[in-house]
C-alpha cells in the first residue's frame, strides 16, 4: 500500500498537480527582443553572442545528462512511494531537455538565420569546460555504481552528486544567474521572457527533486550513514561547481564593464546554497524545506 502521508508520495502528487508542457511556452518575444537588441547595439559580434549562448548550452546539455543518468536509482529503490516519485522525476527531466532543445531550435537558430550567421551547435565541446565535464562524469559514475554495489553509503553518494550538488547547488545557482540576467532587470541585456518562464517551470519541478534527495539523505544519516560522508562528498564537488560558474573563457577583456551580475557573485551564491543544504540535512532538528522554499531565488516575492 502507498503511504499517502509520506514526503515521497506528497512530492509525487505535487508533480501530478503542477504538470506543464514545454511546447506551450511562448518564445516569439525572445526572438524579437534578441534581434532588436543585437541590431540596436553599437558594437556586437559573435563573441557577444557566444556569451549569451554559453549558459543556455550548459543547461541543455546538463538536462540531457541527468535524464540519461537517473535510471539506476529508479532501478534499486524498493519503496513504492519512492518509485512513484522517481517516475515523475524521469518524466520531468525529459521535459527540461525538451524545453532547451526547443529553445535552441526556435530561438537561437531563428535569430542566427535572420542575421545570416552560421547555426551554432548546442553540444559543441567548446561550451563545456573541464570542471563541467568532470562533474557530470562523476555524477554518472555515482549513479551506475548502484547497479554494482547498492549500499547505503553509495546511495548517499548518488544523492549527493545528483540531487544535492547538480540540482540543489549548481542548477539553483544557474537559475539565479540566468533569470537575473535576462529577466528585464538590466537595461543593457535582452529581456527573454520565454526563457525565464521555462526556468521558472523547471525550478518548480526541481524543488521536488532536491527535496526528495535531501529527505532520502536525512533518512540515510538517521539510519547510520556518517554525516561526514555527505559533507565530504559535496565538499569535493563544490570546487567543480565554482569552476563552472566562474567560466571566464567567453568573457571580453573589459569584463568589468559588462552588464549583469558582479564578478564572483555566482560563486558566492553557490557557497551559500551548499551551506544551507548541509545544515538542513545533517542537523537532526532541521526540517527539509517545502518545495517552494527550496527553489526560491533572492528577490522572489
Amino acid at each position: 500500500m502507498m503511504d499517502r502521508e509520506s514526503r515521497s508520495n506528497r512530492y509525487y502528487r505535487n508533480a501530478v498537480e503542477r504538470h506543464w508542457d514545454p511546447g506551450e511556452i511562448d518564445l516569439e518575444a525572445d526572438v524579437e527582443n534578441l534581434l532588436e537588441y543585437i541590431e540596436g547595439a553599437t558594437s556586437y559580434d559573435r563573441g557577444d553572442w557566444d556569451r549569451t549562448l554559453n549558459g543556455i548550452a550548459k543547461f541543455g546539455a546538463g538536462e540531457d545528462a541527468v535524464t540519461e543518468d537517473l535510471a539506476p536509482l529508479a532501478t534499486v529503490l524498493e519503496d513504492i512511494d519512492d518509485q512513484l516519485f522517481l517516475t515523475t522525476q524521469l518524466y520531468e527531466e525529459a521535459k527540461h531537455a525538451d524545453f532547451f532543445d526547443r529553445y535552441w531550435r526556435e530561438v537561437i537558430w531563428t535569430v542566427e538565420d535572420e542575421l545570416g550567421w552560421e547555426r551554432s551547435n548546442p553540444r559543441a565541446d567548446r561550451w563545456f569546460n573541464d570542471p563541467y565535464v568532470e562533474l557530470f562524469d562523476r555524477n554518472r559514475a555515482a549513479q551506475y555504481r548502484l547497479l554494482e554495489e547498492d549500499t547505503p553509503e553509495n546511495r548517499a553518494k548518488a544523492y549527493c552528486h545528483y540531487h544535492l550538488t547538480v540540482e540543489g547547488i549548481l542548477a539553483q545557482t544557474g537559475y539565479y544567474g540566468m533569470q537575473t540576467s535576462y529577466g528585464g532587470e538590466f537595461e543593457d541585456l535582452p529581456h527573454l521572457p520565454g526563457l525565464v518562464e521555462g526556468f521558472t517551470k523547471i525550478r518548480s519541478d526541481e524543488g521536488r527533486h532536491v527535496g526528495f534527495g535531501m529527505n532520502q539523505l536525512k533518512k540515510l544519516v538517521r539510519d547510520g550513514v556518517d554525516p561526514q560522508l555527505v559533507e565530504e562528498t559535496v565538499s569535493e564537488l563544490l570546487p567543480l561547481v565554482q569552476g563552472i560558474t566562474e567560466d571566464e573563457r567567453f568573457q571580453p577583456d573589459d569584463a568589468d564593464d559588462q552588464p549583469g551580475l558582479d564578478d564572483g557573485e555566482l560563486a558566492a551564491y553557490a557557497v551559500e546554497k551548499h551551506t544551507d543544504r548541509m545544515q538542513q540535512i545533517t542537523d537532526a532538528t532541521a526540517d527539509v524545506p517545502d518545495v517552494d522554499e527550496l527553489v526560491q531565488l533572492d528577490g522572489d516575492d
